[in-house]
């Protein structure tokens, strides 16, 4: 066999896929591929991989030339042509390879027999790392957390409404939080809307204007065909896209009047130094934490004035002023929302559809509160989001050393511009 350290003509070799994340791995397969001849590339175009793997590429087809064709053992690099599993057989067809190689999760019967019918030398390579370093593939990376941000709401939750927001105009406020910890399903950090951001970008969000880009996302969530026709709160689209401290003013519409924002470094390392987040158990399948809401006017306006006191406090850095606010705010919700603590399947038994008796573990959020707001640090509290499970987050008097006092206890990291 021709190589390209043997004095016979070297051999053309073909390899191709997608490289959206490119790793060690790749390049050790490349490496390896470069030792039967002149190496060539086929790159999925972006179209193809949204056809056949459901979503969009991390980075361009062009982003992904550039970078393959920068690695020293390719020769050279091309966007396949074509479509599907098969999409290099264009580029075969124009290169004339004398081997294609595929690595042991590439081989498929219908390569092997494009090969034979073409002449064309098939090689199946182990995936093997390079010497010293650790195994690589693009399906375990994929399986680390996606770097979309997730939010806070530390006050003014329900405003974004506006079944809520029709008795009295005000804020929420929220935080752009950096996902290093594990984000759970159903608990009040807007998961929902989060997933329905990696259906358009797996990994991370778009470099783009902030509040266009959580326009898009409220858009996209709240179609027109929603099956459930449940309106998602645009404080989730904003909270998630809009880097730092952030507040929106509702008035009677689902979109915001206006939005403010604060990346002012000190006042977010403050909040950073006085907020945790402790987990409690989720919010539960079926629960319910509209049933028996009771929105009045007054209880509207005890929620706008907490949160505007919850704003001034954190731009004087008041932690006193900050706490009163934080827990005057989680109180007004709980005063229109009380399945907020207390869900409808909050009963230990229910009778289904079928009339037989279904026995429902209780919701355990009243003692997780009564619990947490007893400890020492503790200065004021609330229930993410909805409520009814999930996290209790805590306005605390010092996160680093309540997290080493509590090692359950989340510390937090807003979001800067950039990131």
């Amino acid at each position: 066999m021709p190589t390209a350290n043997s004095q016979q003509p070297i051999a053309k070799v073909f390899v191709s896929g997608c490289y959206d994340l490119l790793h060690s791995g790749h390049v050790e397969f490349f490496r390896q591929a470069s030792e039967y001849g002149d190496l060539y590339v086929g790159i999925g175009s972006d179209k193809t991989i949204e056809e056949y793997k459901h979503h969009k590429t991390v980075y361009s087809e062009q982003e992904r030339l550039f970078m393959v064709k920068s690695i020293r053992y390719v020769k050279d690099a091309f966007i396949n042509a074509g479509s599907g599993i098969m999409d290099f057989i264009p580029t075969v067809e124009t290169l004339k390879p004398d081997i294609l190689v595929v690595n042991e999760d590439g081989d498929r019967e219908e390569k092997r027999q494009f090969c034979k019918e073409r002449g064309i030398e098939y090689v199946v390579l182990a995936r093997v790392p390079h010497h010293g370093l650790d195994p690589r593939s693009s399906t375990d990376l994929k399986k680390v957390e996606s770097r979309i941000p997730t939010r806070l709401d530390l006050a003014g939750t329900w405003i974004d409404q506006p079944y809520v927001s029709c008795f009295a105009p005000g804020w929420a406020i929220t935080i752009s939080l950096e996902p290093n910890f594990e984000v759970r399903e159903r608990c009040g950090l807007s998961t929902s809307t989060r997933n329905v951001i990696k259906r358009i970008w797996p990994y991370q969000l778009p470099n783009m204007d902030p509040e266009m880009l959580a326009r898009l996302v409220f858009c996209f969530e709240n179609h027109p065909e929603r099956e459930d026709g449940i309106i998602s709160g645009a404080q989730d689209a904003i909270g998630i896209c809009v880097p730092g401290l952030c507040r929106h003013y509702y008035n009677n519409h689902f979109w915001p009047e206006k939005i403010e924002t604060c990346e002012d470094e000190d006042i977010l390392q403050w909040l950073e130094n006085h907020l945790v987040m402790i987990p409690i158990e989720p919010r539960k399948q079926g629960c319910s934490v509209v049933e028996g809401k009771d929105i009045t006017e007054p209880k509207v306006k005890a929620l706008a004035k907490a949160a505007d006191d919850c704003w001034n406090a954190i731009m004087q850095k008041d932690l006193k002023a900050f706490a009163e606010a934080y827990k005057a705010s989680f109180e007004a919700q709980v005063a229109m929302f009380p399945g907020m603590v207390s869900p409808s399947n909050s009963l230990e038994f229910k009778v289904d559809s079928l009339k037989s008796v279904q026995k429902v573990q209780s919701s355990k959020v009243k003692e997780y509160i009564d619990r947490w707001s007893k400890v020492s640090g503790v200065l004021a509290w609330k229930m993410p989001g909805a409520g009814g499970g999930g996290y209790l987050a805590c306005v605390v008097s010092d996160a680093e050393k309540f997290a080493l006092e509590h090692l359950e206890a989340i510390r937090l990291t807003i979001r800067r511009s950039g990131f």
